[in-house]
C-alpha cells in the first residue's frame, strides 16, 4: 500500500475515512478541510499534514478523496488552476481523485472534464451508508466514471466498503444515489407519520411498530429509525438537511425529465421545514418531529 492518501473534508464521514485508511495500513499524508480546527485536530491523531492550501494537498498525494458538502463546495475546491486561485488541480498530472460526496450529477461530469484537462482522473464514489460504516469500512458505494480509473481506484475503496457497484460513466452514480436517497427519504416520512397518527390514538408504539413490521408497511427504515421517532433519540447519522439536499438533486434530475413525483415532493417539503423550523440538524428520523403532536411549536404565526 504505497499510495500516498489524502482526504479533503474531514467531517464526520472523512474524518472517519481517513481513520480507516490509516489503520489498514494506507500512508494518510494530508487532510485540508474549511474548518481548519478539524482538519488539526486529525492530522494530530493519524500522524497527517494539516494543509492550508488545496494545491499542497495535490502536492503530497497520489489520490485524494473528497467528501464536500455541496456543489458549490465541489467547485471551489476544483476550480481551473489560475494564477493567483488555490485547486487541487494545480500540478494534479497523474493524480487520481475519488470524489465521495452526495452532489448534482452535471457536477460529477464537470469534475471529470477539468480533471482530465489537467491530465488527472477522477471518480465518482457515492456513498450509501453512515458514520458507523465509514469507520468500519463497510461502506455501500456506487461508482461512475472511467473503467480504468475505477480498476485504479478499486484496491482502495474495497478497504472502505463492504459492497461497491461500478454504474457507469461519470454523473450516472450521482444520479442512482440521489435516487435511493430519495426513496429513503419517502420511506422514513411514512413510518414518521404512522408512527403520529399512532400516538394520536393512544396505541401503544411499540406495538405498532411490530405490527408495521410483520406488514406490507415493513422497511429497513423502519427497522432503524422506528425506535428513535418513538423515543425521540434523533443523534445525527444522515441529517435532515442532507435528506433535503439530496430529495432536491432528485427532484431536479424529475424536472428535467419533465417527470411529477408528489411522494418526493412532499418528503422534500418536510425536510426542507425542518431546516426552516431549526431542525435540520437532527438526524433524518427528526421528521417525527412534525408529525408526533404537540412536539414541536412551529415558528410559523
Amino acid at each position: 500500500m504505497t499510495e500516498k492518501i489524502a482526504v479533503v473534508g474531514v467531517g464526520r464521514m472523512g474524518a472517519n475515512m481517513a481513520r480507516r485508511l490509516k489503520e489498514v495500513g494506507f500512508p494518510v499524508a494530508a487532510v485540508y478541510d474549511a474548518r481548519p480546527e478539524l482538519a488539526e485536530t486529525l492530522a494530530k491523531e493519524i500522524g497527517a499534514e494539516r494543509c492550508m492550501r488545496l494545491a499542497r494537498v495535490t502536492e503530497l498525494s497520489d489520490v485524494i478523496l473528497t467528501v464536500v458538502t455541496d456543489d458549490k463546495a465541489m467547485r471551489q475546491i476544483f476550480a481551473p488552476p489560475k494564477p493567483g486561485v488555490d485547486s487541487l488541480l494545480r500540478d494534479a498530472r497523474g493524480k487520481v481523485f475519488i470524489n465521495c460526496a452526495t452532489l448534482s450529477p452535471k457536477v460529477h461530469v464537470e469534475v471529470e472534464k477539468l480533471a482530465q484537462k489537467a491530465g488527472a482522473e477522477s471518480l465518482e464514489a457515492c456513498m450509501a451508508s453512515s458514520i458507523t460504516q465509514a469507520r468500519e469500512g463497510t461502506l455501500y458505494l456506487m461508482c461512475g466514471g472511467a473503467q480504468s480509473t475505477f480498476n485504479k481506484a478499486k484496491p482502495i475503496l474495497e478497504k472502505l466498503s463492504s459492497s461497491m457497484r461500478y454504474v457507469g460513466k461519470a454523473g450516472q452514480a450521482a444520479m442512482v444515489k440521489a435516487l435511493a436517497n430519495m426513496v429513503m427519504n419517502i420511506n422514513t416520512a411514512g413510518p414518521a407519520e404512522g408512527l403520529g397518527l399512532a400516538a394520536a390514538c393512544k396505541l401503544d408504539l411499540a406495538m405498532v411498530r411490530e405490527v408495521f413490521s410483520q406488514t406490507g408497511a415493513n422497511s429497513r427504515v423502519l427497522q432503524t429509525d422506528g425506535e428513535d421517532m418513538h423515543n425521540r433519540e434523533h443523534s445525527c447519522f444522515f441529517s435532515a438537511a442532507h435528506a433535503a439536499k439530496d430529495s432536491g438533486i432528485a427532484l431536479a434530475l424529475a424536472k428535467e425529465k419533465k417527470l411529477n413525483l408528489p411522494l418526493a415532493a412532499a418528503a422534500f417539503k418536510q425536510y426542507t421545514r425542518m431546516i426552516k423550523e431549526g431542525l435540520g440538524e437532527l438526524d433524518k428520523s427528526g421528521i417525527a418531529e412534525l408529525t408526533f403532536k404537540g412536539r414541536h411549536k412551529s415558528k410559523k404565526k
